[in-house]
């Protein structure tokens, strides 16, 4: 009898150490755990506290590629491994676009200036309108054909390779940066923490993107299309929803997504073709940690992942941030394999 209440309990206590409340109490214990690590090794508290808002905007271009990232697995029911050459083609296709415009002021204490975002604003239905013709040349295909999953995970890898050497082939291996040379000053806010001006346009950006994806599929005839295809495409065709056309939406809000994170991603450190590749990783392990198919959850994932690297640097090398991300998720899967915002 003894042996059976307590086998009960530790049920009960594996069921809420895996609930919501209990993974979101343990993601912060293991962010405060890093703070305190840090400020044992002789991080100071002004340095942790600029590293966790740097983390923040760090969080909010993982998020812009985990965004796509985990859209298109819940409509299309597979890892796109060529999602972070999406990422890199954006960025890219953007600089094309500045190099061809006359160089603006920069905006208030912004370093770009107007043709930076003209050049995101083109270079995001541009990436989207590429993935569109990667799904039908090759997805499309894989899907009449009825594959197995792998077979689509090993077709989107291939791609990914594909997609980088055209990227090599058009603009070299070279580092390459939207500006050279053009400062971008410091904002000093309470507590003596300095922020660039910079990264509070990539999280405010992130914040747009993300309400404007739940408005449009929380409220408009597609995003009910696209939401009752993630649910059931069998269904749904039977419903007279068209899910190729469903398909072809996702792709493009997906790569759009992915272009307006490369060229945040860009704009914070410099152009590389494999700056994708990098980022691949940690969108990843945002998506898992906080549910895939959830926008909210993948920004919310993607904010923790980037606090946690961030954090991290101030007692190790930061190389190994990709190495921090991949612990999270692997503790994500062990904990609770849904994510953080499933509910089932």
């Amino acid at each position: 009898m003894d042996k059976t209440l307590a086998a009960q309990q530790r049920t009960r206590l594996r069921e809420k150490l895996g609930g919501r409340a209990g993974m979101g109490a343990g993601l912060l214990l293991i962010l405060i755990v890093m703070w305190l690590m840090g400020l044992g090794l002789g991080a100071g508290l002004q340095q942790l506290l600029s590293l966790t808002i740097w983390g923040i905007m760090l969080g909010g271009i993982i998020a812009l590629g985990g965004v796509g990232l985990t859209l298109c697995y819940g409509v299309l029911k597979f890892p796109n491994f060529a999602h972070g050459e999406l990422v890199t083609l954006g960025a890219y296709i953007t600089f094309a676009i500045i190099q061809m415009l006359p160089k603006s002021a920069p905006i208030w204490h912004f370093s770009f200036g107007w043709e930076l975002l003209l050049g995101m604003v083109i270079a995001m239905p541009v990436t989207g309108l590429v993935a569109v013709v990667i799904d039908r040349l090759l997805y499309r295909r894989l899907r009449v054909a009825k594959s197995a999953l792998v077979l689509f995970a090993m077709a989107s890898l291939g791609m990914a390779f594909f997609l980088r050497s055209v990227i090599y082939l058009l603009w070299g291996s070279d580092f390459h940066f939207f500006y050279v040379g053009r400062a971008n000053p410091a904002l000093h806010l309470p507590l003596g923490v300095r922020v660039q001006a910079d990264q509070l346009f990539v999280f405010g950006l992130v914040v747009v993107l993300v309400v404007l994806l739940y408005l449009l599929l929380a409220k408009t005839k597609v995003g009910k299309a696209m939401r009752a295809t993630a649910d059931n495409p069998d269904l749904a065709q039977v419903r007279g929803i068209n899910t190729e056309r469903i398909n072809a939406w996702t792709w493009m809000i997906g790569g759009g997504l992915a272009a307006a994170g490369g060229v945040m991603y860009g704009l914070a450190s410099q152009l590389r073709p494999d700056m994708g590749f990098t980022l691949l990783l940690p969108m990843f392990a945002a998506v898992i940690l906080g549910s895939i198919g959830s926008a909210f959850g993948a920004l919310a994932g993607a904010i923790v992942i980037g606090i946690a690297m961030q954090v991290t640097s101030s007692f190790m090398s930061p190389a190994y941030g990709p190495a921090v991300a991949f612990a999270l998720m692997v503790l994500a899967l062990i904990v609770r394999p849904q994510g953080l915002f499933a509910d089932k």
